[in-house]
This record gives C-alpha cells, sequence and structure tokens, in this order.
C-alpha cells in the first residue's frame, strides 16, 4: 500500500481516465483479494480484517468532517468525502499483526484478560471522537495501557528458537513505521493535514502516539481471532517461566 501511494503520487498521469483514489482502491481490493487466494491470510483473519476497515473509514468519515485531515483530490469511490482506499490502509495494519502473530507463533507471559483488552480499545476509540469536544484523555488512555501491558512479554519463534520482547516495545515499534509510512503517504499527497497545505513537511512526531493507541485497537482485534484457536501452554526454556498462547 505505501509502494502504491507513492507511485501514484509521483508518476499518475494527468487526465487519467480512472482517478488516482479509484485506482488505489481498485488495486487494494486485489491485494485483500489474493491474500486471501493464496492463504497468505485465513477467511477468519479477512474477517477482523474488514471490521478494523469499518472502523477506520468510520473514524476517517468523522475526522475529515472535522477538518482533521483533507483528501485533496477526486474520485467517485468515496464516501462522505473519504475514498474507500482508506479503510484499507488501516486495515493493513491488522493484516500484518494478524499474519506476524500466526508466523512468529505469539506467544505471551503476564498477558491481561480479554475483556480488558476490549475495555482500553473502546475507550481509546471513543477518545478519537470526544476529544474535539472534550478534554483529550490520552495521558490516562497510555497510563492504562502501562499498566494492562507493562508486565507482558511477548515471545516470537525465529526459525526453532523463541525469543521475547516487552510487547509495549513491540507496538511502540510498529507506531514507529506507520508513522514512516504516514510521512510517505502524505509526501505523495495521498492526503493532507491542514499544516501541509502550503508544502509537505515531515508529520509530527506526536503523532506516534495517536498510532501506538490505534495499535492497539488492531492488536485487541486480532486477539479476538488468536483467542478463537487452540489453547496451549509451553515451558519458557530462556527463563523457567510459563507462558501462554493466545
Amino acid at each position: 500500500m505505501v509502494g502504491l501511494l507513492l507511485a501514484s503520487g509521483l508518476w499518475w498521469p494527468a487526465g487519467a481516465p480512472v482517478a488516482r483514489y479509484d485506482a488505489l482502491t481498485l488495486a487494494a481490493i486485489l491485494i485483500q483479494v489474493a491474500l486471501v487466494t493464496l492463504r497468505l491470510e485465513t477467511r477468519r483473519e479477512a474477517a477482523v480484517i474488514l471490521l478494523f476497515h469499518v472502523v477506520g473509514t468510520a473514524m476517517e468519515v468523522f475526522k475529515t468532517a472535522m477538518g482533521s485531515w483533507v483528501y485533496p483530490e477526486p474520485s467517485v469511490l468515496r464516501i462522505a468525502g473519504v475514498p474507500l482506499f482508506t479503510g484499507f490502509m488501516y486495515a493493513a495494519v491488522g493484516s500484518y499483526i494478524a499474519r506476524a502473530w500466526r508466523l512468529f507463533d505469539f506467544r505471551f507471559t503476564a498477558h491481561p484478560p480479554l475483556w480488558a483488552g476490549i475495555l482500553l480499545s473502546v475507550a481509546i476509540y471513543a477518545n478519537f471522537f470526544t476529544h474535539h469536544f472534550l478534554p483529550d484523555a490520552r495521558p490516562l488512555l497510555f497510563a492504562a495501557m502501562v499498566v494492562a501491558f507493562g508486565r507482558t512479554w511477548v515471545h516470537f519463534r525465529i526459525r526453532a528458537i523463541h525469543r521475547r520482547m516487552p510487547l509495549l516495545a513491540g507496538l511502540v515499534l510498529v507506531a514507529l513505521f506507520i508513522w514512516f509510512a504516514e510521512n510517505a503517504g502524505t509526501f505523495a499527497r495521498a492526503w493532507v493535514y491542514p499544516a501541509q497545505r502550503g508544502g509537505w513537511h515531515v508529520v509530527a512526531p506526536e503523532k506516534i502516539g495517536a498510532w501506538l493507541l490505534l495499535m492497539t485497537i488492531s492488536y485487541v482485534m486480532v486477539w479476538t481471532v488468536q483467542r478463537a484457536g487452540p489453547q496451549a501452554c509451553a515451558d519458557d526454556p530462556a527463563r523457567g517461566q510459563r507462558y501462554i498462547r493466545r
């Protein structure tokens, strides 16, 4: 998706019979079909990713209406001024988490219960809307993330060996790379923030925090899918601890 945003922004021909945003939407659909057809993504994973697509598009409609950012180019495939390819950008995050979870055989120590993750996700999603009218609850939400996941370690398998890292560190790193992708997207003028209307510049680093919160929602959505599969426990040979496959 990042490659498509950059390539279309640099080389999309003027006067093309298909609008750039519509072409991005069609390409994203083809990518999603290919992932399922080639079994790189299971149908169950695709279903929860579709839900994330809907959640992301709903937030996009609200945010653009509030003037948080704009999509400056015309298109046919859009809802309330939001091109449909945008939902696939959110879905791409969920797709990445689901595939990494499966390929690297994620297992966890000191993981919070699912209900705690759901409550935190609902609060985060609500704050994306309410902070336009009420005090921003992000400091409290970051604190809640530390309380919920501060003790959690994720164990990931590289070849035959499970290695580990703090789950929060992993989420922060993914949020950082999403911020890199966001800079690429705005450089290609796929969308524009108000401060970028006079010319492109780096997206404010504060956005990494917003992506970290959004990452939590995506993580919990994928978590619900993974919990639907078989549960297993095994010894952590490096620490002599028990870890649970969720």
